[in-house]
């Protein structure tokens, strides 16, 4: 049996508890939380179930080499030490991505030209001849990350970040990444237990996710490749038993999933994304604007939605906020609605006192994502007439 190494899965500011939480759940060992990353143990086939199963992980990396860069000469021969014919040939291509936090190093630019020239070096000089670069579609994608004099060199199994999840091929003019939507799902709760809606779905993405989760689906198994796929040690036979052994353990969904946008052009881009990702038995799309809508479930009602923050669409904050807020006091009883917003001014307008508030960032932008209860008749009622 192949021994386990170490990994680390990245992810956003927030998701490190629940993408931890995940990683156990698939079965990885020595799982340990950090910032915006959690590191864990397996195998290469758990390299493999970690890329094709994680909701919450945006770059799995297979770490190599650990060593103190303090200038151009120490990065050099730091890079240099690690035997990359291990990893590639003259005729395969490479890419360094770099992430730099470190007052030794200014430019990141700068640390893969010197990184690259350290690679290329030690195949001109073992084989006179050098691999070339690939910016896009590389054999080996190599990531190298220093903070303050520590350099640590990693291979990145994953290529295109995994929200890139193969089943979005339209989108609207504000879209939100399938990651942070899956993160926003699982830290609401949701399980798929009860009916669900997304009340502004634009793409659909959220919907996905949410039918995702529900059925139990692999995040991935809508992509098209994953970096591991070009390395030299391959095993097409082992993917698919991993593949296979993750697809039966889905389960059947027992409730609804709608999604409502008023914006027809949406609703066909969301449809198109959810027939993409084989949902489309689990989801059903409509034309709504939402605050003319109401509860259409008898139980319990599950609400994660991603409304427009006045950056990218145009809209009167106050009363749209007001309107959002009026709508599910009195539209929408016994629902736990979820949603994020990068706006903290526009909470204000909702009139509704957030149950819980967790700190996230959508892109670049700080944000909040927001818990609002909706009882049936008052609170006080409802508490009164427990006993």
């Amino acid at each position: 049996m192949e021994n386990n190494y170490t990994m680390i899965a990245k992810t956003f500011f927030g998701f490190e508890e629940i993408l931890a939480n995940e990683l156990r759940a698939l079965g990885a060992q020595d799982v340990e939380q950090g910032v915006r990353m959690v590191s864990f143990k397996g195998d290469k086939g758990f390299m493999y179930k970690a890329n094709i199963a994680l909701r919450t992980a945006l770059k799995i990396l297979k770490p190599v080499k650990k060593f103190k860069a303090y200038n151009d000469k120490s990065l050099y021969n730091g890079i240099q030490s690690v035997d990359w014919s291990e990893y590639i040939n003259v005729n395969d291509t490479f890419v360094v991505d770099v992430t730099l936090s470190s007052d030794h190093f200014n430019h990141s630019q700068f640390v893969a030209l010197k990184s690259k020239d350290a690679i290329v070096d030690q195949f001109r000089d073992k084989f006179g001849k050098r691999p070339d670069i690939d910016k896009n579609y590389p054999d080996l994608r190599i990531n190298v990350h220093i903070h303050d004099d520590q350099c640590s060199v990693a291979l990145d199994t994953s290529g295109a970040s995994l929200h890139h999840r193969g089943y979005r091929t339209a989108t609207n003019i504000a879209p939100i990444n399938e990651v942070l939507a899956a993160g926003m799902l699982l830290l609401s709760g949701w399980k798929g237990e009860s009916d669900f809606l997304d009340p502004m779905c634009g793409s659909g993405t959220i919907l996905a996710e949410a039918a995702m989760i529900a059925c139990n689906i692999p995040a991935n198994i809508n992509r098209k490749e994953f970096a591991f796929e070009k390395w030299h040690d391959w095993d097409n036979d082992l993917f698919d038993t991993i593949v296979e052994s993750l697809l039966k353990k889905t389960r059947e969904f027992h409730y609804t999933i709608k999604g409502y946008d008023k914006a027809p052009s949406a609703v066909m881009k969301a449809k198109d994304n959810i027939r993409n990702a084989n949902l489309d038995e689990y989801v059903t799309i409509s034309q709504e604007n939402f605050f003319e809508t109401q509860k259409q479930s008898k139980g319990p009602l599950h609400m994660v939605f991603n409304p427009p923050y006045g950056e990218r669409l145009d809209i009167h904050l106050e009363r749209f906020y007001r309107e959002l807020g009026d709508t599910l006091k009195q539209a929408y009883p016994n629902t736990n609605a979820w949603f994020i917003t990068a706006n903290l001014e526009a909470l204000k307008y909702v009139g509704l006192k957030p149950s819980r508030k967790i700190k996230l960032f959508n892109g670049k932008l700080e944000a909040r994502l927001v818990k609002y209860e909706m009882y049936e008749g008052s609170k006080r009622t409802k508490f009164q007439n427990r006993d």
